[in-house]
């Protein structure tokens, strides 16, 4: 069965609070000796998250 994806739309301030998270946590289980390969994966899906152009209406175009 196909997993689901959820996608999270976020601004770049939140963008930036989320890796920055991501990498305290990374830190944290360095710090204790423990496997951070999740967390990486993590971090490196967020930092390297694609854009999205919002759509916009042309002001000509009917409502």
């Amino acid at each position: 069965m196909k997993e689901e994806e959820r996608i999270l739309c976020l601004d770049h301030y939140e963008h930036g609070i989320v890796v920055h998270a991501l990498n305290a946590l990374r830190n944290d289980l360095i710090g204790e000796k423990r496997p951070t390969d999740a967390v990486d994966e993590l971090l490196l899906k967020t930092i390297d998250a694609p854009y999205q152009k919002h759509k916009r209406r042309s002001h000509h175009e009917a409502r």
